[in-house]
């Protein structure tokens, strides 16, 4: 997500989508805009265990099994210490539902406040916390929100509409950064140990996984690369394809059986709720690596590599295979001769 400049020239004429490296002669535009309403989104708080808390809006336990793309879930974690928050979400309406849900539970500070992507819906509230909170990003996330913040907005507002609350985010800079391959942990006392991960890209360059391993129950935040569980596919319009397939599976087979994942847009789930994911990503690589084996340009494996089986209902199935999945897959199995 290099040139946002690019992106909204394209949005009308060509477009950069996220990355200088990876550039696409159109975006076509979602088949409804906005895709989920920030003015409409009602958040809901989930204990998952003691101290440790999930926030989804409220629509995420009757509509992802739908197909019905969702707004951004987020969480918090309690210690002795203090509160570390995951997300900030897309706006100061959001982002105070968040607050009154956290103060429902504990008048602690917050201490650290993580953000797992560098779309607006992650991170665009970060300007509304206390000022001694600390912010924890990536490399990559702090670079590109420094350098195209007003672009990333005026993106966000392509998609999620005007007179969300999106025009009033003010950038605040990261305070720690976490370099690719790369992880920290955050003892917050009481027993909850954070690790936060940069597994490298595995939906942007900007992506962060939380995983708290508790004696209770062990936590996922899976952030954009696990996006929700089915019928739900994988949002890889940032312009990559194999390094996400290797960064997923390394996640998946990290966690547990038995953890809680909270996706990044979706209703909690568990290990076996975010394979459909990898199955996506595995079967997507497969068929385009076939179909380049057979010589097949851009065009005719838009036409051959349909994947049917895949195509369960979720709204955003079409708009994401057939003009960034495929296309990504395409181009990165052609670059590193795959399909030789």
């Amino acid at each position: 997500m290099k040139n946002y400049k690019n992106i909204l020239a394209v949005l009308l004429f060509v477009i950069s989508l996220f990355t200088a490296q990876n550039t696409y002669a159109q975006m076509p535009m979602p088949p409804e805009v906005p895709i989920w309403d920030a003015n409409k989104v009602t958040l809901q708080l989930h204990k998952i265990s003691n101290n440790v808390y999930a926030v989804s809006p409220s629509t995420t336990e009757t509509e992802t099994t739908k197909g019905i793309p969702q707004a951004t879930s987020a969480g918090f974690i309690v210690g002795d210490k203090g509160v570390l928050l995951i997300e900030t979400m897309l706006s100061k309406r959001l982002y105070d539902q968040l607050y009154k849900l956290i103060r429902s539970v504990t008048p602690k500070p917050i201490v650290y406040a993580v953000n797992t992507s560098d779309h607006g819906d992650h991170c665009f509230g970060n300007y509304l916390l206390p000022k001694e909170t600390i912010i924890i990003q990536n490399e990559f996330c702090k670079e590109n929100l420094a350098k195209n913040y007003d672009n990333i907005k005026n993106f966000m507002i392509m998609l999620f509409g005007k007179d969300r609350g999106i025009e009033q985010s003010v950038y605040r800079p990261a305070d720690i950064t976490i370099a690719v391959n790369q992880s920290m942990k955050l003892d917050l006392g009481g027993g909850k140990i954070v690790q936060i991960i940069n597994t490298g890209t595995a939906q942007s360059p900007a992506d962060l996984f939380v995983y708290l391993k508790d004696t209770d129950k062990n936590v996922l935040w899976a952030g954009n690369p696990f996006i929700a569980e089915s019928p739900a596919i994988p949002w890889l319009f940032d312009g990559y394809f194999l390094e996400p397939v290797k960064n997923l599976q390394k996640i998946y087979d990290m966690i547990g059986d038995n953890d809680v994942v909270v996706p990044g847009h979706g209703r909690i789930t568990d290990k076996k709720g975010i394979k459909y994911t990898i199955d996506y990503v595995n079967a997507l690589k497969q068929n385009v690596e076939t179909a380049v084996k057979k010589g097949e340009t851009l065009e005719q494996v838009k036409t051959s590599v349909t994947m049917k089986e895949f195509d369960k209902g979720y709204v955003l199935f079409n708009w994401l295979h057939y003009n960034f999945n495929i296309p990504n897959a395409y181009n990165d199995i052609k670059k590193n001769n795959l399909g030789k």
